[in-house]
């Protein structure tokens, strides 16, 4: 009897075993540069990649870095606020915008001065005075010509059961020598979720 019991319930779970081990987790692999909508309530890596490569286009064509006092200008990172409910890693997209600007020979970015004494690279901060002493110059750290700072935004408004939700990638660069934002643009990002795509 016990032996029936035992047959019986291993022919039962034999199914499910077939086919939990044929289940796979499918992977694809995604284009960095393609246009793709993979969750409408958030902003995948590429949707940022593609705002901030529109920002660093808008403000290269301005040819504001054309007048900077030396060339090539040096450019300091400051605060880019996240207004939004996403978790964003914003060092990843400045660090992007970065090197495209880096790249055009227009700009050098400090990794040796930041926010409330903070800096990138605090190796490199040292070294730095460290070479100035042994040469007997006065510690002085050139500062940057520009600032460039920002703000992600969220917007939502529903419908209904659709939900317009706007993301808005806000950048300023502003001249340290007056004080004035020299440069200013943003980019949006907008999309309309479905109230059981948003889990409500």
């Amino acid at each position: 009897m016990k032996l029936t019991s035992s047959l019986l319930v291993l022919s039962a779970l034999a199914p499910l075993g077939l086919m939990l081990g044929g289940c796979e987790t499918k992977v694809t692999q995604v284009d960095p540069s393609a246009n793709q909508v993979i969750n409408a309530s958030q902003i995948s890596p590429q949707e940022w990649a593609q705002a901030a490569d529109k920002l660093i286009n808008s403000l290269l064509t301005s040819n504001v870095l054309d007048h900077a006092p030396e060339k090539p200008a040096i450019l300091g990172i400051s605060r880019i606020v996240n207004n939004t409910q996403q978790q964003v890693d914003t060092d990843e997209l400045t660090k992007k915008i970065r090197v495209a600007l880096n790249q055009t020979g227009k700009v050098v970015t400090t990794t040796t001065v930041g926010l409330g004494g903070k800096v990138e690279d605090p190796l490199a901060k040292q070294a730095a005075e460290y070479n100035q002493f042994m040469a007997g110059q006065k510690q002085v750290t050139r500062m940057p010509d520009y600032t460039l700072s920002g703000k992600l935004l969220e917007d939502r408004i529903r419908q209904g059961d659709n939900t317009q939700i706007t993301y808005t990638f806000q950048l300023s660069l502003t001249d340290v020598r007056t004080g004035l934002a020299v440069w200013e643009s943003e980019q949006q990002i907008s999309k309309v979720a479905r109230r059981d795509t948003l889990g409500w």
